[in-house]
């Protein structure tokens, strides 16, 4: 035997172990790039909690999120605010819009998504092509003839502006998105329930809607989160103090004739978010599956 052959068995083991060697090599790479892009990503949200527990007159002194004076004056402060209500009930106005859209946004879109995509009826095509031309819209052009409307309404100073489009399917990226979920669902069950004597609705609340739950999850935290994040739309509306949601809280905060403690405001941000990245964080299973099977074609 020539002192050059290679067993076979062991030229495919040293084959094996260099691609392992590779993967592994590979993995430790990408794995670090992606923490370190994470990282990056991140840093501004771990400053401005960093810095929610700084003096005021350390925060801009360096770009580090560590304080060296950790201290709870910013939301001890900031929590009382400088209206006769604390940050608590700014929160509680918050839930008060919150909850009441996010419920009427899901039934709504619901029941809008159901029929587009089970049913024909005339006028069907051009009523949906209206659908999907208002994406297009921005939220702007629509803003002063909303605003006249609600005005006629005598809506004005209430929440009724901010609840009552998301009651009427005003979103049309949910009944959009909807949709495309339904579409994918095979229609066995639904016939099946027909058979046995069930109506539209019927079908809808006991067969249709349990099988959109990722969507609906994906629907509601988007809801949850825009109305969260949602400035413009109290500023417009609401002109009582008192009714005031936690956006509209925090420019309270922000005195412009004269020096401000930014701790304070920095504090109030960090709670503000709060609940949204717990809900994120929560939901984010049911939400990227309702996302990713909303484009999945059954």
């Amino acid at each position: 035997m020539s002192p050059s052959f290679v067993a076979p068995d062991a030229g495919a083991a040293a084959f094996a172990a260099r691609q392992q060697r590779r993967q592994r090599v590979s993995a430790i790479i990408r794995y670090t790039l992606l923490t370190l892009v994470g990282v990056l990503m991140l840093y501004p949200l771990i400053w401005l909690i960093g810095a929610s527990f700084k003096p005021n007159s350390e925060i801009f002194s360096s770009a580090g999120f560590w304080p060296q004076n950790p201290t709870l004056d910013g939301y001890i402060k900031g929590w009382q605010t400088s209206t006769p209500y604390t940050f608590g009930h700014f929160f509680l106005n918050t839930a008060w819009i919150i909850i009441p859209k996010v419920i009427a946004t899901a039934v709504s879109c619901t029941a809008v998504a159901y029929g587009f995509a089970r049913f024909d009826f005339p006028g069907k095509k051009i009523l949906f092509v209206t659908l999907i031309a208002t994406l297009l819209l921005p939220n702007v052009v629509t803003r002063i003839p909303q605003y006249l409307l609600f005005r006629d309404f005598g809506w004005l100073d209430s929440y009724l502006p901010l609840w009552v489009p998301s009651a009427f399917a005003g979103d049309a990226f949910f009944v959009f998105m909807l949709i495309q979920f339904l579409r994918a669902i095979p229609r066995d069950m639904e016939e099946a329930a027909r058979v046995d004597g069930a109506n539209s609705l019927q079908v809808l609340v006991y067969i249709v809607v349990p099988m959109l739950a990722p969507a609906l999850i994906s629907v509601c935290l988007f809801q949850f989160m825009w109305t969260m994040n949602d400035f413009l739309g109290p500023l417009i509306y609401l002109s009582s103090i008192d009714k005031y949601p936690i956006s509209l809280a925090l420019k309270l905060s922000i005195d412009t004739s004269e020096a401000f403690d930014w701790n304070r405001i920095l504090a109030m941000s960090v709670l503000a978010i709060t609940p949204a990245l717990v809900v994120f964080f929560l939901a984010q299973k049911h939400f990227i599956e309702g996302i990713s099977s909303g484009g999945v074609k059954g």
